[in-house]
């Protein structure tokens, strides 16, 4: 039987169950704002692997982004690798074996400490690799403390007075990231605490990266504002090279994560058993925490029946908040958790041994095409 194209085409018996699922023409259009972007102010964007790695995409991305930041060896190869221009490096500390790989593998490195600087500085500058240092900007603009560079006791970035009155030579860029998801007013408030800490900083500088966090793609954000912030700071420092390096805007709401109903018990509430795991495959939705959207349903009470979600795996807490609907969920009913392929599929683990979900495009003319299915020997080869 043929699938009627004109039903959820998450509804597509060629989807597996689970199956992460990302939609190729809503990834071009965040993808063509990120040009726009580009255009308009004079900045380069680069892709933050560590909130979207899904590789099988990187022909469409790279042909608008330029390259890559990585926060370790394996992510700078793979940068290098399947989207190639630029490959940036960042990570909290390198070792010696990590600055010998990375050399032959990036164009730019950010230290995070002037020790770490101090160290590998000889190196770095017999390489071609342009090396900067991360900065604190001592500014908080992220809403949860888990994901906020800049709450006190931070081990991220070298504060403005750990920098008064030592020698920089050898560094031409500055990198600084506080946010989180986060709107154009955050990024114009950032810039300017970074310009009152360390502008005196800027004229020995070739670049400064502003970091992750602009929420770009999300409705509703002022793309005309961000612009404006941006032409106004590269009109103040022409000679800077302005970098953003979003990883959650490339791949917001560009699909979801699709499961099935496999049983329902009930204990205080009736609760929907799916066939994947939180805690394995949507960590965020307990870490954070934060409550995903359900295709169709709403809140607890708002329809007719309620339903708490569990995973399936032994962790107790491996369940997921309440969602009501319009009719009873069956077995075999398929579930679609919305906007789940940033921050997503970069955090899922083998636990428990749960299947992992098939990762999947579904292309601009509505063909769905399976592009990793998981088995055992993948399971059985993670450990020893």
């Amino acid at each position: 039987m043929t699938f009627d194209a004109t039903l959820d085409p998450m509804l597509n018996p060629a989807i597996p169950s689970p199956c992460y699922v990302c939609e190729e023409a809503k990834l071009e259009a965040n993808l063509q704002l990120m040009q726009r972007v580009q255009d308009e102010s004079g900045v380069e964007i680069i892709l933050a692997l560590k909130g979207f790695s899904m590789w099988s995409t990187f022909d469409l991305v790279k042909k608008y982004l330029q390259g890559s930041t990585a926060s370790a060896v394996w992510e700078a190869r793979l940068g290098k690798e399947t989207i190639g221009k630029q490959v940036h490096a960042f990570s909290p500390a390198f070792k010696p074996g990590d600055i010998d790989q990375l050399v032959d593998l990036v164009d730019h490195i950010s230290f995070n400490s002037l020790g770490q600087w101090q160290r590998y500085k000889q190196q770095i500058l017999a390489s071609t690799v342009s090396p900067g240092i991360r900065l604190n900007a001592e500014h908080r603009e992220a809403e949860t403390e888990l994901y906020d560079p800049s709450a006190p006791g931070s081990r991220f970035g070298i504060l403005a007075k750990d920098l008064v009155g030592v020698d920089l030579t050898g560094i031409e860029g500055f990198h600084i990231h506080n946010l989180c998801e986060c709107d154009s007013f955050a990024t114009e408030r950032t810039i300017l605490a970074v310009e009152k800490k360390f502008s005196q900083y800027f004229g020995q500088l070739k670049w400064i990266n502003f970091g992750g966090g602009h929420l770009m793609t999300k409705k509703g954000y002022n793309v005309e504002h961000l612009i404006g912030v941006l032409k106004a700071f590269k009109a103040r420092y022409p000679h800077l090279n302005v970098i953003l390096e979003p990883g959650s805007a490339v791949a917001w709401q560009t699909g979801p994560l699709v499961c099935e109903v496999i049983d329902i018990v009930e204990n205080r509430d009736k609760i929907a058993i799916v066939d994947m795991s939180a805690t394995a495959h949507m960590p965020d939705v307990l870490e954070m925490p934060y409550r995903p959207e359900v295709r169709h349903a709403g809140k607890a009470g708002e329809k007719a029946f309620t339903y708490r979600f569990g995973g399936n795996s032994c962790l107790t807490g491996d369940a997921i908040d309440l969602y009501s609907f319009d009719h009873e969920l069956q077995i075999g009913e398929r579930i679609i958790f919305e906007d789940m392929i940033h921050y997503t599929m970069v955090k899922t683990t083998f636990f428990n041994g749960v299947e992992h979900p098939s990762i999947g495009i579904l292309r601009k003319d509505g063909t769905f095409e399976l592009v990793r299915k998981f088995t055992y020997e993948d399971f059985k080869n993670k450990l020893s």
